[in-house]
């Protein structure tokens, strides 16, 4: 039995004014080495903020 190995692994994104980590997301290494920035919505902040993928 072979064993499949996915190129996307799982992140967790941060916000950067508040520091609380609230969304996950998956990305592909291969075409993504660098960190993830993505601008969402942070529930805490109540506004849309940029998040940063974390480690």
């Amino acid at each position: 039995m072979e064993v499949i190995r996915y190129m996307r692994t799982l992140v967790t994104l941060a916000c950067t004014e508040c520091k609380r980590r609230n969304y996950t997301t998956t990305k592909n290494k291969a075409n993504m080495p660098d960190r993830m920035e993505i601008k969402k919505y942070c529930p805490w902040c109540r506004r849309h903020t940029v998040h940063k993928e974390t480690r």
